[in-house]
């Protein structure tokens, strides 16, 4: 059964309209919508890639075929973080566009999907622009649209794109999109409400681990690591490979004691993907435990892959740059990386890389942009006291309450901090 639910506000027949800074965003009918009783949709494929890959190779040919492989593999790289997916869809979009170079919609779809997943969200927005230009009414080119606008900080640019998504196709995709849209905008109980409702709509292992993990990030940043927990096993029950659910259940772990568990869980996970955000978090968590040794090694890490970054900046390694390499480097790129995009997340990071390179001054226009433009989450709260701590400012003190009363987990090494603040 499709659950309705209840807004104040809603309009039309169990619509949700929600409103944000940008505008309202119209989440669409609760129910299962109409159609014609003759229509069966024939099930989806139980792995899409491995389809996409058998249908390519029996039609050698098609460049819908080729376009539709790269979809799929940038789709599973989403979650898998296999690089190895989005060069076989690089090599995808190649042959389509070789096949069929000109009006080729699903190619300027899959290569929109390929550079968001690179970060290259300037590019991806102007394949996105191309691919809505050709196909006004086609939803695939709003998806493209919306993630690039989103994290190129047009925030509404991101909604209008969100909004035509899910006028035209109000699927999981959508209603993913949706409540990335709204979490930026600090409405975080009707981003819930949209990702029940990708859930729900959900007709592929993909569609489901992705809903059902982001679920868990949103409970968890909630400060409900019982309720995250849920969300994550039912994500890596339905996709084993969803390497964020299993992070979710390390810090998760973590956050409920369990610090044993947690350790092992991100052991494990870094040995088979040593992401950043995952190595840092790990490294953290060994630090607070006394576990120099061990967490040296995941910092020497993240210190090789912050040498051999090349391209957009990886905000995850400019954070450990900021808290356990060089502040002043760290700053340098977020500048660089400011420049391309005024989004809210590099604001954020570039606020703290300043503070932590001893200019507060000049973080503070920064940390605020990020808190007004984006409804900034509990690290981004404990930033903004930090950072007015150190100017003494008033508002400190009420900043970080607030970051331990939106999640008093939020971080193995700052939650504490916040705590000793307070005094």
């Amino acid at each position: 059964m499709i659950r309705r639910y209840g807004l104040a506000g809603a309009v039309g027949r169990g619509a949700l309209v929600l409103a944000c800074a940008a505008g309202l965003l119209t989440l669409g009918p609760g129910g299962p919508a109409p159609g014609p009783a003759t229509v069966v949709v024939p099930p989806p494929p139980a792995d899409p890639l491995a389809a996409a890959r058998q249908a390519a190779g029996q039609r050698p040919q098609d460049a819908t075929a080729w376009a539709e492989l790269a979809i799929a593999a940038v789709d599973r790289a989403r979650t898998t973080l296999d690089s190895g997916q989005l060069a076989e869809a690089d090599r995808a979009l190649a042959r389509s566009l070789d096949l069929r170079p000109a009006q080729n919609y699903p190619a300027q779809v899959g290569s929109g999907q390929l550079a968001n997943a690179r970060h290259e969200f300037a590019a991806a927005r102007e394949f996105g622009l191309r691919a809505t230009g050709m196909a006004p009414d086609r939803a695939a080119g709003y998806a493209v649209l919306a993630d690039a606008e989103l994290q190129l900080g047009h925030l509404p640019a991101a909604t209008a794109a969100t909004q035509r998504l899910l006028d035209l196709a109000p699927t999981t995709a959508a209603y993913t999109r949706a409540s990335y849209d709204l979490e930026t905008h600090g409405r975080t109980e009707e981003a819930v409400l949209a990702l029940e409702r990708a859930l729900e709509l959900a007709v592929t292992p993909g569609e489901r681990a992705f809903s059902a993990h982001r679920l868990g990030d949103l409970a968890w940043e909630q400060g409900r690591p019982e309720q995250a927990e849920q969300h994550y096993r039912h994500a890596l029950a339905v996709q084993p490979d969803d390497h964020f659910a299993a992070f979710g259940l390390a810090r998760t772990a973590a956050a409920l004691g369990r610090t044993e568990e947690a350790l092992g869980r991100y052991a494990e996970l870094v040995t088979r993907v040593p992401q950043p955000q995952f190595l840092l978090e790990y490294a953290e968590l060994l630090l607070s435990g006394g576990h120099r040794v061990e967490a040296a090694q995941q910092l020497a890490t993240l210190a090789a892959e912050a040498r051999l970054a090349t391209g957009p900046v990886d905000l995850q390694l400019a954070r450990y740059l900021a808290d356990h390499g060089d502040p002043a480097e760290a700053v340098r790129l977020l500048t660089e990386e400011w420049q391309r995009r005024q989004s809210p997340l590099v604001a954020e990071e570039l606020a703290w890389a300043l503070h932590r390179a001893g200019r507060d001054g000049e973080a503070l226009p920064q940390i605020r942009f990020a808190a007004g433009a984006g409804g900034a989450g509990a690290l981004g709260a404990y930033r903004g006291g930090v950072i007015e701590h150190a100017l003494g400012l008033p508002g400190a003190a009420e900043l970080l309450r607030t970051a331990l009363r939106r999640n008093p987990y939020f971080s193995v090494r700052y939650a504490a901090d916040a705590r000793e603040l307070l005094g």
